[in-house]
């Protein structure tokens, strides 16, 4: 059984929970997924370990640092995050597809501001492009990526970066 035959009266059994009360809280497994997601990004966003080690970092280190932790944590469930991803972008669900490229345009943004890069304009735009380009290069890597500490999506975050002018 995966994320796409997850049923969610069959959540709210499992809950002890009448359906009423999943939908309480979540309009649908679209929902769920978003929830996920979110989570994701506020542990992207979270600050970090060593603060002051991460100040003196470069942009471009800073950035992978941010980056990187979206997948470590994606990496706890790396099967249901892969399958709610594939579930967004099933043909028969257009209506998810708008939404997917506002939520990794924004996604991007917040790893602007974790990263503190500050440009503005083209410049900006530029960094941007580059960023989202690196999150989907690198998400492809981890799809496939079986090693315990993330070592391939490690080496393609850190290659794709090299070809983002950060500064």
């Amino acid at each position: 059984m995966g994320w796409h035959d997850l049923r969610l009266r069959e959540v709210a059994g499992e809950l002890g929970l009448p359906l009423t009360e999943v939908l309480a809280r979540f309009r649908d497994q679209d929902a769920i997924a978003d929830a996920h997601f979110q989570r994701l990004l506020a542990h992207m966003i979270a600050p970090a370990a060593d603060p002051a080690a991460f100040a003196i970092l470069n942009a471009r280190e800073r950035a992978e640092a941010v980056l990187l932790r979206w997948f470590e944590a994606a990496a706890a469930r790396r099967a249901v995050t892969l399958a709610m991803i594939q579930e967004k972008a099933w043909p028969s669900h257009p209506h998810h597809w708008v939404p997917m490229v506002f939520n990794l345009s924004r996604l991007i943004h917040w790893v602007r501001e974790a990263a503190q890069l500050d440009r503005g304009g083209f410049a900006r735009m530029v960094e941007e492009v580059g960023l989202t380009k690196t999150f989907l290069a690198t998400l492809a890597t981890f799809a496939l990526d079986r090693s315990g500490d993330l070592a391939a999506t490690r080496r393609a975050l850190a290659s794709a970066l090299r070809l983002v002018p950060l500064s």
